[in-house]
């Protein structure tokens, strides 16, 4: 059974940053796509970031080019999202989740059959 576990979050002032924590159980997780999701108080869950586990290839949201980084650190099954010049709209609950098939360049929700439970970033102004 797979288990993703968030942590990092917190609150951070405008042009702060953050590191967040995926660690990943229950599966080998070579294979598998990662991503970050986040979803602010009455909106819809956004793509952020995704890796290819075994080649760690790549792919951001516009948004977030150039300021965030998805990374995978494999001794420790953990999947880690760098943020930083973080702004206040991006103040919203980050989740982690997994999806055993395709690239990095999966971005849908539906697309992921594993998630988290997610962790708060509050970015204050």
């Amino acid at each position: 059974q797979v288990q993703l576990v968030e942590s990092g979050g917190g609150l951070v002032q405008a042009g702060g940053s953050l590191r967040l924590s995926c660690a990943a159980s229950g599966r080998t997780f070579s294979n598998y796509v990662m991503a970050w999701f986040r979803q602010a108080p009455g909106k819809e869950r956004e793509f952020v970031a995704a890796i290819k586990w075994r080649s760690g290839s790549t792919y951001y949201a516009d948004s977030v080019k150039g300021r965030f980084t998805i990374s995978v650190d494999n001794a420790k099954n953990t999947v880690y999202l760098q943020m930083n010049s973080l702004k206040p709209e991006e103040t919203a609950v980050y989740i982690c989740a997994a999806e055993p098939w395709g690239d990095s360049r999966l971005r849908a929700t539906y697309e992921y059959h594993y998630w988290g439970q997610g962790t708060q970033v509050t970015v204050s102004s």
